[in-house]
């Protein structure tokens, strides 16, 4: 039996066709459609981007205004690109990075879409998923404009309530919502954090 990963479905079709360089781009213009997260001339925080097409999306939504930062240990796909994009590439833990980063702050929205190097065992999955999405509350916590936004990805287990209710005591909002361009399969959702305290 084939993966169904291997066939490019109806979203991927769409992305390319669309000059993006991956589908999880309809997650992004679902999310902000129903929550309203993306404005002109806001700086935004894009972590963990490769290969780009969360960063594309929001240069696209902007029509050119604000500023988008773009963070990743790859390289952006080459036809990411604009005049308001500042791309660092390295590791989001490294101090040098942090540091990098926070000097391009403070941002009105934090977005994260990283997924950690899946091994295919769920438990150890989940926990790296996990990792990631604490890293990436940190740094919404820490470089986040009071009134900012956020939203990450995580793969589904029974901490996401532990994460939402760490998120409760940042943000006015946070809950959790799965796009419709998720693969039904998939056990990836997303986190919402709205208006941060």
């Amino acid at each position: 039996m084939g993966n169904s990963y291997e066939k490019p479905d109806f979203w991927s079709r769409k992305a390319f066709s669309e000059g993006y360089p991956a589908r999880s781009v309809y997650k992004l213009k679902e999310i902000d459609e129903k929550f309203g997260m993306i404005k002109k001339n806001s700086s935004v925080l894009d972590l963990g981007a490769a290969p780009g097409s969360w960063t594309t999306f929001l240069l696209r939504a902007m029509e050119g205004s604000g500023k988008v930062v773009s963070c990743d240990l790859n390289p952006l796909a080459k036809n990411v690109k604009g005049d308001n994009l500042v791309f660092i590439q390295g590791d989001l833990n490294d101090k040098a990075i942090v540091d990098k980063i926070r000097s391009e702050g403070p941002f009105e929205l934090v977005v994260c879409d990283a997924a950690p190097l899946t091994t295919g065992n769920r438990i150890v999955d989940t926990a790296r998923s996990q990792g990631l999405v604490k890293m990436a509350i940190w740094y919404a916590q820490t470089m986040l404009k009071t009134g900012g936004n956020f939203v990450v990805k995580v793969f589904q287990n029974g901490d996401q309530q532990m994460l939402l209710r760490s998120m409760r005591e940042l943000f006015t909002t946070a809950k959790g919502f799965k796009p419709v361009a998720c693969r039904s399969e998939s056990f990836e959702t997303y986190l919402i954090g709205l208006g941060k305290k």
